[in-house]
């Protein structure tokens, strides 16, 4: 079958080794790509069944409007995600995460000429989140978002991803903890946080400027512990006075900060659907609950 090489072992495991450098994968989220990688694999093997692929062809929605083609390694990814919530059940959660990772090995491909183009994978029927009322975060699952950072942390040895790790942390507890968006985050200054009140500045739409007092202590030491990390990403002679920056020192965007969200959010293995807005709505409550029954108690 073309295409069926690319899914070659040699390949998952090149694929693999590359994320973990580039991303720092925990053994657990390198076992959950390796699984869903080989998953696809058996299961291409079975395709080769006239039949199934067939039956799987006819029952795709109408909305694609088009004939798959066996040869196409998009087209296949494409039919077993169909397959996966079709037959096999699961939530659009977990086909979605799996469909991220199968993504993902795509543009690995791509990227090192195995082949030549490829197109995003279009979202079937029955995976469009917005088409299905979210579940609120439980306590117990926000905080497992932020243990895996917790836990990533701690597993790191090379001091410039702990680096990294602290400078993501600090954005996150900054966002989901103190009703801030992403793009007022991305705004923030080092002289916007003044060490002494634990106070930050922030930078509204309209030009119109709050102030936020952070309740962690925890948050607060952080904060302080990345003004003096970051000072390793600036260039020498030049200063960037935005609080959050890249490891080229310069400021990080939009895309970057939604990225690290997706990369934490993989590694906690929530199976709800949730965005940045959700999480932060949810720990939102759970602070007020906190505060409440910390001054009622």
């Amino acid at each position: 079958m073309p295409g069926y090489k690319t899914i070659s072992k040699s390949f998952i495991d090149s694929f693999i080794k590359e994320r973990v450098i580039r991303q720092g994968l925990d053994e657990r989220t390198e076992k959950a790509y390796r699984l869903d990688l080989e998953h696809f694999c058996a299961w291409m093997e079975e395709i080769q069944n006239e039949d199934l692929f067939d039956r799987t062809n006819r029952e795709m929605d109408s909305n694609c409007n088009r004939e798959l083609d066996k040869s196409c390694l998009e087209d296949c990814m494409e039919m077993y995600l169909k397959y996966l919530v079709m037959e096999k059940k699961l939530s659009s959660a977990t086909v979605c995460r799996k469909g991220r990772v199968l993504g993902y090995y795509l543009s690995y491909l791509s990227g090192h000429g195995i082949i030549s183009h490829y197109r995003s994978l279009r979202v079937v029927k029955g995976l469009d989140r917005r088409a299905k009322k979210r579940e609120s975060l439980s306590k117990k699952e926000s905080e497992a978002f932020f243990a895996a950072m917790n836990q990533e942390y701690e597993n790191l040895e090379s001091e410039f991803r702990k680096r990294i790790c602290l400078r993501d942390r600090v954005m996150m507890e900054i966002l989901f903890y103190h009703k801030i968006e992403i793009s007022e985050l991305l705004r923030l200054e080092v002289s916007d946080y003044e060490k002494a009140t634990g106070v930050l500045r922030i930078r509204r739409k309209k030009g119109e400027n709050s102030e936020v007092s952070l309740f962690s202590q925890g948050l607060r030491g952080r904060i302080e512990k990345w003004e003096e990390e970051r000072k390793a990403f600036q260039r020498e002679g030049e200063y960037e006075e935005r609080m959050f920056i890249s490891k080229f020192g310069k400021p990080l965007s939009m895309k970057m900060v939604i990225k690290i969200f997706e990369k934490y959010r993989e590694m906690a293995r929530i199976e709800k659907e949730f965005t940045p807005k959700d999480l932060k709505e949810s720990c939102m409550k759970q602070y007020a609950k906190e505060l409440v029954m910390e001054r009622c108690g």
